[in-house]
């Protein structure tokens, strides 16, 4: 009697198991979430609130959920037009089939999935890579100053960057002259410094403050 209960008792369980094992569905046999990030709960959510026949029970089921949206990220509700956010991931779960009067001007469709428009991009040759484009496009705001204390203290500062830019990639000691030479060379002979009247930081001090922040980089 006792082995009879027991193979009955086994035959009930497995016969549990195995319809329970028919009713699982795994991930890849479900429909895609349009936002994983989300869940597969909420997305059922909202599939069954575009089923919804009456639109104002649809628009008040679609409340709660973004509700509940939103205390799944607490820590973004400072974001600006955090709610705004949300009723755009609703319409893109629904896959913008949800019809309801939403309180935001949503995301359109054909804009969340257009391809961004391409960047231009500067193709003008650098002369010294070391120096950089903007460096040279100073160096043209420059060349257009009034003589005077403005354009001289304007020139000293780009002087002073270009060398710090040079020793930046080239580790060794430069030369004033040098400078002094790719800045006449960049501006097309406009501006024209004196080795004797015009003096630059030393080398050493800018390596010395360079290698300075370095270890101070290093050391947080």
């Amino acid at each position: 009697m006792y082995s009879i209960d027991n193979k009955l008792t086994k035959n009930v369980m497995d016969a549990k198991l195995l319809k329970s094992y028919k009713s699982m569905r795994y991930n890849t046999q479900e429909k895609r979430l349009f936002l994983p990030e989300y869940g597969r709960n909420i997305q059922n959510m909202v599939d069954h609130c575009v089923s919804i026949p009456d639109r104002d029970e649809r628009k008040r089921c679609a409340d709660t959920i973004i509700n509940i949206m939103g205390n799944m990220f607490p820590h973004l509700r400072d974001v600006n037009d955090f709610k705004h956010i949300l009723w755009d991931h609703l319409a893109i779960m629904s896959d913008f089939s949800l019809d309801i009067d939403y309180p935001y001007e949503i995301i359109k469709k054909e804009d969340l999935y257009a391809k961004p428009g391409k960047l231009p991009y500067s193709q003008g040759r650098i002369a010294y890579k070391h120096y950089g484009k903007n460096l040279e496009n100073m160096i043209k705001r420059a060349e257009a100053y009034e003589p005077g204390e403005e354009r001289d203290q304007l020139i000293s500062l780009l002087a002073n960057h270009m060398k710090k830019s040079f020793l930046t990639w080239n580790k060794e000691a430069v030369d004033d002259v040098k400078i002094f030479k790719d800045l006449e060379y960049l501006s097309q002979g406009h501006i024209v410094l004196d080795q004797e009247s015009t003096k630059l930081t030393e080398s050493k001090d800018i390596l010395m403050k360079k290698n300075k922040n370095l270890a101070r980089r290093q050391n947080k």
